[in-house]
């Protein structure tokens, strides 16, 4: 079983001084990889990591995760490299599909169809592999689906869970979770997959909310009210979500690696204070 691993998914923008302050203080919170993910309205990813890197000393840096859509895979060689460099090879690499429509409907990319994006994200890694020189940035693949879980345990070092859905019908990237009996089976078919190419990638899981409270059952109750699709009983089981104490939620976690394999644990910047405690009892 591996140990755990704390990555922070950086979200808001900011002057030099604020990005290096928050960075640092990711690092004194114990956060072992500064992430930044890859949306329109969000920092961009490289010159992020970069600025990420250099405000601190330790912590790993990494895209959470790259839409491949928007990248042309030999200039995205280029990015690499060069970031890997500046970050002293503190570099992990995230790559994903993409699923927001009218994001790709605004940088004038065609949205295309789940089969159409994976291909696209599937010449990508195979490019990457023939021009990144050793030694590489650990890969990072994100996704739910057989064909891209298939194709993460082929390739992937981290292979990164969503834990969530799109909701049917939707058009603007809004997600659902997926209840622990889904996610079971997704990591399941994944552990399948990496077993056929005879490897063992590390798991990564999405925290989607950080909620501390002294009462699990009052919050999973209205957390279960607006979903719709799961019971209190199956929030508090999910592995999206943190609900309880530090100490709760620290408990949630070791049974989630044990149950899922969920090893590197990302949460979103909301929670970067209130999930120090668990990282701290974790390590305590």
């Amino acid at each position: 079983m591996r140990d755990f691993r704390f990555g922070v998914n950086f979200l808001e923008p900011g002057s030099p001084d604020e990005w290096a302050a928050k960075c640092r203080r990711a690092e004194s919170l114990g956060y072992d990889v500064l992430q930044v993910p890859d949306h329109l309205e969000l920092p961009a990813p490289f010159p992020s990591l970069v600025a990420a890197a250099a405000a601190t000393e330790h912590p790993r840096v990494g895209t959470f995760v790259l839409n491949a859509a928007f990248w042309n895979p030999v200039l995205l060689a280029r990015d690499v490299v060069s970031t890997a460099q500046l970050t002293g090879g503190r570099l992990e690499l995230g790559l994903g599909t993409g699923y927001v429509r009218p994001e790709f409907e605004e940088a004038g990319i065609d949205f295309g169809t789940p089969r159409t994006r994976v291909d696209h994200l599937e010449r990508t890694v195979t490019e990457l592999e023939r021009l990144l020189p050793e030694p590489r940035p650990a890969l990072l693949l994100g996704g739910t689906g057989n064909r891209m879980l298939r194709l993460a345990a082929r390739h992937a070092d981290i292979v990164a869970f969503t834990g969530a859905q799109t909701v049917p019908g939707s058009t603007d990237g809004s997600l659902r979770l997926l209840s622990a009996a889904a996610v079971d089976e997704r990591v399941a078919a994944a552990r399948g997959f990496a077993a056929e190419y005879g490897r063992d990638p590390e798991f990564n899981i999405l925290i989607q909310q950080v909620v501390p409270t002294d009462d699990r059952k009052s919050v999973a109750a209205q957390a279960a009210a607006q979903m719709h699709h799961l019971s209190p009983e199956e929030v508090l089981e999910l592995p999206t979500m943190l609900i309880g104490t530090a100490e709760e939620m620290a408990a949630q976690l070791l049974e989630s690696r044990e149950r899922f394999g969920f090893s590197y644990v990302t949460v979103l910047e909301p929670a970067l204070e209130s999930f120090a405690d668990v990282i701290a009892r974790l390590r305590g």
